[in-house]
């Protein structure tokens, strides 16, 4: 668990340092299930079971790290255990305990956190990771109608750089702006990842999912990447051509990228 708990705080400072995750913006969320040993399963709740809101029969018995609700990024990259909690989903599958050495109440945004882990499981996904921070640029662009279409921003970030749609190969989903931490976030939110791999909320910020959180992270990172390309090239006061389809294509096809998650 302490590789996780690692590169937890190794995202964490990235995020701070990138200005993605002012004050105490963000989220982090890992099911660490795998790596929980028999003593820490046998480790009685801090506080009494708190509920999820929902039921989520796949999480029955997992265990997830948390960032704590209210915590700064740049306080769990230096202490990761103070900032967060490591949490036990109950036997009815809508209640979770905090077992960490220090009770930190998860996120406030947990249950949307947890409903996209449920889904992950229940579909089979390798993913175990699930990110949300606020990369400038994307969020920036997010404010223009014209980038609100996920199909139009993705073609438009692919074609900015190779390595975009090599890493981020089924893109972007766009999430009209909806009250953070609501349901209606978080089910928009569910819709879009089924078959992208990062959602951008307008005017809010991103949420991605990877293996780990290293490759949510990167996934973020190469996609706003692409953005601050186009923005620089808008900035010397010109509009980037953009690789061709056939271009995008070619990579697609030689790299056997998929097309659909």
């Amino acid at each position: 668990m302490k590789h996780t708990i690692d590169q937890i705080a190794e995202v964490a400072g990235y995020l701070w340092q990138k200005g993605w995750a002012e004050r105490n913006g963000g989220n982090i969320t890992v099911n660490i299930t795998d790596q929980i040993d028999e003593r820490m399963r046998q480790i009685p709740p801090l506080v009494p079971s708190l509920a999820i809101g929902k039921s989520l029969p796949a999480l029955k018995g997992q265990f997830f790290y948390a960032k704590g609700t209210g915590k700064r990024m740049r306080d769990l990259a230096r202490r990761p255990m103070e900032a967060g909690s490591i949490i036990r989903i109950t036997d009815d599958c809508a209640h979770y305990d905090i077992i960490a050495e220090h009770p930190v109440m998860p996120t406030s945004e947990l249950p949307s956190h947890l409903e996209i882990q449920n889904y992950l499981l229940q579909s089979g996904s390798t993913c175990r990771a699930t990110l949300h921070t606020h990369p400038i640029e994307l969020v920036a662009m997010s404010h223009s109608p014209q980038w609100l279409d996920g199909n139009r921003l993705t073609r438009l970030l692919w074609s900015m750089i190779p390595e975009t749609l090599a890493f981020a190969p089924l893109g972007i989903g766009v999430v009209p702006y909806a009250l953070p931490g609501s349901l209606s976030l978080a089910e928009q939110t569910l819709a879009q990842i089924r078959h992208h791999d990062v959602v951008l909320w307008e005017k809010h910020g991103v949420f991605a999912v990877g293996d780990d959180i290293i490759e949510a992270f990167d996934q973020v990172d190469v996609l706003n990447k692409a953005a601050i390309i186009y923005m620089s090239a808008r900035s010397m006061g010109f509009v980037p051509e953009g690789m061709t389809d056939d271009a995008i294509a070619e990579i697609q096809q030689v790299f056997h990228l998929p097309t659909q998650r």
